[in-house]
């Protein structure tokens, strides 16, 4: 028997995968947060240069007094763009400055320098790592500097884990991950400059996507064809809890410090998945290591109250696969194309995703309302599991990455005409455009972890999110394109990069083959030679001559005659293949 076969006879979603399920999403709460955790952490606020000591002591933000005012007007130049400059500030103004009648009137007598140091608003944070550490006027970049380094990270971390987890083992490879996670989460909160900050930020990257990429193969994996989509959207669904977590938090506390330990302290827990979660049984078989796996299977199905036959491996399943390479999925043309068309899937939705959160975050309003609003959005996304058992996976993929392409272009007609006066236009508009590659993010999982043979699934699928970080690494540069550009030109600039890539990244995944209802290819080979099929009542069957059995890839028909009654008619001749 096939594993997809044995899963029909102990049950494709019983009680014990069910638990097993749910322990593995658990960890996507944490994946969530940390994923958009620098937004919060690296938060810049509204600041300004501090006044010297020996004019006023303890300059804070706040204007104290109309002294204050006067002295903060007189000594920190006004902006076109802010109430004051940013970055420098007169020295050398005398004993007795002279005043005007009015702030505009002031004549100043000093030399304008860059300053040193600088006072921030407490308005959204008491304080950030960006405040903390000043990354402002020339040290800003080092802001974009840590996210890339934490993409970067993530890249490694999906490639590295999902090799390993090929090699060792789901369950050892999520275990090594959770450890370093929890380690680097816990070391982040107590960093004290930027470089230990930026490496730390690497290995939670790293780990984190870690233990998630394990998480989802190994859901997906214990559980039948029919319950794949379920398997596969719903973990994203806690994805989205936990970004609803991080806004949360970050409203109650306020301090870049005590919101990382209250989402690193909890990743303590899945140490513990050491004892609570057993390896992939697919993975095992495909290994050639059956007595493991037939351990799990009987405990799967003395937990679900199935019965399995004494035969559950005939020579076909028992046999070790051959290969196991990730470059064999360039070898072959077929598996070639498709892979690079999944890598551009990849990349564009991973940067529409953040790329969108990071634009929709400065479109003004509140910041706390606006991050949660634009965690809630996705909840509305995950009516895709129904779709995708109704259009399948490729049209659902194409579906939502035109949703949000042609949103983000018309958001470019709402910030550049209309401004402030379609200021809620342009926030509904974000939203869908953060709706659509939330929509895609899920089912593109689902749509390559099928596609992709089992011997291949977790480095392949390692692969795909490694490539999907470049996109996580530009989005920040381009979300900020306007504000390097300026004008009119350059606020519509990032929405039209994202629209553009969005909508032609659908246009070419209609040149995937479709999976809905279709086995799972174990190896590079069948992975090759899989056509999929345009039509859900059009599915693939192939004969069993031993047993005179016509056997559909989504179960089997018994039939012991040489012929088959249909609804269009008889099926002769039983050692032939046909289509039904």
């Amino acid at each position: 028997m096939k594993f997809d076969d044995i899963l029909r006879e102990l049950g494709e979603f019983g009680f014990y995968q069910k638990r097993l399920y749910f322990l593995l999403c658990i960890p996507a709460i944490s994946v969530g947060c940390y994923m958009m955790m620098n937004i919060v952490l690296l938060y810049t606020p509204e600041h300004r240069c501090q006044l010297p000591d020996d004019v006023y002591p303890n300059d804070t933000w706040m204007i104290q007094s109309e002294e204050h005012e006067r002295l903060v007007a007189m000594y920190v130049p006004p902006d076109t763009e802010y109430t004051y400059d940013r970055c420098n500030l007169y020295q050398g103004m005398g004993d007795s400055p002279r005043v005007g009648p009015g702030a505009g009137n002031i004549t100043h007598n000093g030399t304008l320098t860059r300053c040193s140091k600088w006072v921030y608003s407490r308005e959204v944070f008491k304080e950030s790592f960006t405040s903390a550490q000043n990354f402002v006027c020339e040290d800003a970049l080092k802001t974009s500097h840590i996210q890339l380094a934490y993409y970067f990270g993530v890249l490694v971390g999906d490639l590295g884990f999902g090799l390993l987890a090929d090699i060792i083992g789901r369950k050892k490879s999520l275990c090594i991950a959770a450890v370093l996670q929890l380690g680097a989460a816990l070391g982040v909160a107590w960093a004290p400059n930027f470089w230990v900050y930026l490496v730390l930020e690497f290995l939670v990257g790293a780990a984190c996507h870690g233990v998630f990429m394990a998480s989802c193969v190994l859901g997906l994996e214990v559980v039948g064809p029919s319950k794949r989509v379920w398997a596969g959207v719903v973990i994203h669904a806690w994805f989205t809890v936990g970004l609803c977590y991080l806004s949360g938090v970050s409203w109650l506390l306020q301090h870049w410090q005590y919101i990382q330990l209250a989402v690193a302290a909890p990743c303590a827990f899945y140490l513990s998945y050491w004892w609570l979660i057993v390896e992939s049984p697919r993975w095992l078989i495909s290994m050639g290591r059956t007595e493991e796996a037939r351990v799990i299977i009987e405990k799967m199905a003395h937990t679900n109250k199935a019965s399995l036959p004494e035969k559950l491996f005939d020579s076909d399943t028992v046999q070790k696969q051959a290969g196991g390479k990730l470059w064999e999925l360039f070898n072959n043309k077929v598996l070639f194309v498709r892979t690079m068309i999944l890598f551009f899937n990849w990349i564009v939705v991973s940067m529409c995703y953040y790329g969108v959160t990071m634009y929709a975050g400065t479109i003004g309003g509140n910041f706390y309302l606006n991050f949660f609003l634009l965690a809630i959005i996705e909840f509305p996304a995950f009516v895709n599991i129904p779709m995708l058992d109704c259009l399948g996976r490729k049209w659902t993929h194409v579906f939502f990455m035109w949703l949000g392409g042609f949103a983000c272009i018309g958001t470019i007609f709402t910030v550049v005409f209309g401004g402030e006066d379609l200021h809620i236009a342009t926030l509904v508009l974000s939203l869908i455009g953060k709706l659509g590659p939330t929509g895609a993010f899920s089912v593109i999982y689902i749509f390559s972890l099928e596609l992709y043979p089992t011997v291949l699934r977790n480095a392949g699928m390692g692969a795909s999110s490694c490539v999907a970080r470049f996109g996580g690494m530009v989005a920040p540069y381009i979300a900020k394109m306007g504000e390097l550009i300026g004008g009119d030109f350059g606020k519509g600039l990032p929405l039209a990069i994202f629209g553009t890539m969005s909508i032609l990244a659908g246009v070419l995944c209609l040149f995937l083959p479709e999976t809905l209802n279709q086995k799972l290819p174990d190896t590079a080979k069948e992975a090759a030679q899989f056509k999929g099929h345009r039509r859900g009542v059009e599915k693939e069957v192939y004969i069993d001559e031993e047993k005179s059995d016509i056997v559909l890839k989504n179960g089997h028909i018994d039939n012991t005659d040489s012929n088959l009654n249909t609804a269009n008619g008889n099926v002769n001749k039983a050692y032939e293949s046909c289509k039904l």
